[in-house]
């Protein structure tokens, strides 16, 4: 199995590195990318466990960029996860990410829904690698008896056109896919299905966009088979996976509950820059 997209606790995964590669390698994952929100903290510390583990590793991120009021994440391979540059870009964006919490949790405290910042961000305030993300409101919220789940949260309070949602501010699509470039990585559109703007992805592929995650475990068939049609008009490539977060509420149960077949990621690596 190989999966191109999972998620550790640098951002809003439930697992340490080295415990998700323990899972993954346990449910019989070969080739393993960490893609955390922002940050490649977490890559060091997979990169050894999956060695003793006899997984092949892929660096990897995943950033998100904005376009009008969408988020657009876009995933990265390959990449050189010590790029000094595409380092002090990423903290920028983690700067933002603790701006917008906060926001949010004002935002709360207006509806009458207290909840302690300091302690929701501590994870990022005590190592400036990790990512914050609305999952860790979500779970202050869980925590706090104010909704039975994470989901409910989301749905009451965080989501687009919710009372406590703050739109986020970032880079580009375009500005993206450029800093992965230069950390010599591929950039792939994440889920292009919850995107829902299809009509996006040969401008992107213009940009300099070198694949479409056609397999994710919020594609159904018909959408796996429509971006793999459209990956290949565009002579991109295909990447997939999970999107595994340890989180029941949050994606699937295990790593490498959704594959990339072994065609697809042998052209990633072909394309990859040398």
């Amino acid at each position: 199995m190989i999966d191109l997209h999972t998620h550790t606790t640098e951002s809003d995964g439930r697992l340490a590195p080295v415990e998700l590669v323990s899972k993954a390698a346990a449910a019989g994952v070969t080739v393993l990318a960490v893609t955390d929100h922002d940050t490649t903290g977490g890559c060091k510390a997979a990169a050894a466990a999956c060695a003793a583990a006899g997984v092949t590793f892929v660096a990897g991120i995943e950033i998100t960029a904005t376009r009008g009021d969408r988020d657009v994440h876009v995933l990265g391979y390959f990449i050189d996860d010590a790029a000094p540059a595409l380092q002090v870009f990423l903290a920028e964006q983690r700067r933002r990410r603790i701006d917008r919490l906060r926001q949010m949790v004002d935002r709360l405290a207006a509806l009458g829904v207290e909840l302690d910042a300091d302690a929701i961000l501590r994870p990022a305030l005590e190592d400036p690698r990790k990512a914050a993300g609305r999952p860790w409101i979500a779970r202050a919220l869980v925590a706090g008896g104010h909704v039975a789940n994470t989901d409910e949260a989301f749905d009451r309070w965080l989501v687009r056109g919710k009372p406590a949602f703050v739109p986020r501010v970032g880079a580009s699509p375009g500005e993206v896919i450029s800093r992965i470039h230069a950390a010599k990585g591929l950039a792939s559109l994440a889920h292009p299905a919850l995107v829902r703007h299809d009509e996006w992805i040969g401008e992107l592929a213009s940009e300099g966009l070198d694949a479409l995650e056609a397999y994710h475990s919020e594609h159904d068939s018909a959408a796996t088979e429509r971006y793999l049609a459209i990956a290949a008009g565009l002579g991109i490539g295909v990447s997939g996976g999970s999107d595994f977060h340890g989180d029941p509420s949050h994606g699937p149960g295990h790593p490498g509950a959704v594959s990339l077949p072994s065609d697809a990621y042998q052209d990633l690596v072909r394309r990859r820059f040398v």
